[in-house]
């Protein structure tokens, strides 16, 4: 039984033998005529995009988180007491500057103004008959006695000063009658009134009557790290630097303005300083309290090396990016790049302006391959071929 196992194995490895010498002898018939085997077929070429490195001026912007405020905010109080005869305005009204907000009763007050109108007639009545007493003493001379005399100057001269207190009144009282009618004392939007009509309301009082905030300029307050200050220091310093005001996912610019302002002091629990920007606002895109992204403008790098950000690849050992060369081959690069802003970056060392950087397709490429191009551009329809060599 050992045996026979064991003819059974040998003629099982013979078999085996002679399949792959036949099929050796069957692959030795399909060289070629020249005795050459069939070369292995040619690796297709790397479909990329390019793009070219340019020579362009580079706007280095400075981004932070901001607030939007009225540029001057007031709470409307009442400065007399009294009930609220009219409201003149609608929340959320444009109002300006001198528009009546609202009417308080004014009857009390031009109560008061009268009877301080009247007072002065009756001290000037007393006056004018004491000039006439006057007179009439200096002109008997020797018949009226010195002391007459000097008596009635004196009356004459605390009748003039009582017309003089008699004028504060009336000016008193005039200036409580028009504060009876309360009037916008900036131009701004109206926010959600405080009081109705009927309401009493009364100076001692903090209630307001509504706030204004004025929109046109409106100011935007952002903060900047402590570090970037010199660079500010001196934007500002030149001119004031224009500010860009964006959407909070910084895909949209709402408006743009000028730097203001420095704050006097850093934060020393954040290390930011807090930044002031003035827009001009005429189509109300901010408004008081909205949460918006700034950029800066702090300096412009002048031919400064431009490339994509999708040339700017991150490796082991740092960032590097592909070229293409005269034969549409890749080559590697090491790169250095200082900025990287609205999809273009900075490139400090490793390119030259020209050359053709690959901004797509780079996870198949490696040095030397052989790459189909067509351009980064969004006018790029067709791809240019080329053949392997």
């Amino acid at each position: 039984m050992s045996k026979s196992r064991t003819i059974g194995w040998v003629l099982l490895v013979a078999a085996i033998g002679a399949a792959g010498y036949f099929g050796w002898q069957r692959g030795e018939h399909a060289t070629h005529a020249d005795g050459q085997k069939n070369a292995a077929p040619a690796r297709p070429p790397v479909p990329v995009r390019i793009a070219r490195v340019e020579t362009a001026d580079f706007p280095v912007y400075l981004t932070g988180l901001g607030t939007v405020q009225g540029f001057n905010t007031v709470q409307v109080r009442t400065r007399v007491d009294g009930q609220i005869m009219k409201l003149a305005f609608q929340e959320g009204q444009l109002i300006k500057k001198g528009d009546v907000l609202v009417e308080i009763d004014p009857r009390p007050y031009q109560a008061a103004l009268d009877q301080a109108t009247a007072k002065k007639q009756q001290d000037e009545a007393n006056l004018a008959n004491a000039k006439l007493d006057l007179q009439r003493y200096t002109r008997l001379g020797e018949f009226a006695t010195r002391q007459q005399t000097d008596t009635q100057r004196s009356t004459v001269a605390q009748l003039t000063a009582q017309i003089a207190a008699d004028d504060a009144a009336i000016t008193n009282a005039q200036t409580q009658l028009d504060y009876a009618t309360v009037k916008a004392p900036i131009t701004g939007i109206a926010g959600l009134r405080q009081v109705d009509v009927g309401n009493i309301v009364n100076a001692a009082t903090q209630t307001g009557i509504v706030s204004i905030a004025q929109i046109e300029p409106i100011a935007v307050i952002f903060t900047a790290p402590e570090d970037q200050l010199p660079d500010i220091k001196a934007a500002l310093a030149d001119s004031p630097p224009k500010t860009i005001a964006y959407s909070t996912d910084g895909k949209r610019a709402l408006s743009t303005g000028v730097l203001a302002l420095i704050n006097n002091q850093v934060d020393t629990t954040s290390g930011t300083i807090r930044l002031k920007a003035v827009f001009e606002n005429k189509d109300h895109a901010l408004w008081p309290g909205q949460s918006v992204s700034t950029r800066l403008l702090v300096r412009t790098l002048k031919g400064a090396t431009v490339v994509p950000d999708g040339a700017v690849q991150h490796g082991a050992d740092g960032l590097y990016a592909y070229t293409v060369n005269q034969e549409n081959k890749a080559e590697l690069h090491r790169i250095k790049v200082s900025y990287s802003i609205d999809g273009k970056s900075v490139v400090d060392e490793g390119l030259s302006p020209g050359q053709q950087v690959i901004t797509s397709g780079q996870y198949k490429v490696s040095p030397g391959a052989l790459v189909s191009t067509a351009v980064a551009s969004s006018d790029a329809t067709q791809s240019t071929k080329v053949k392997p060599e």
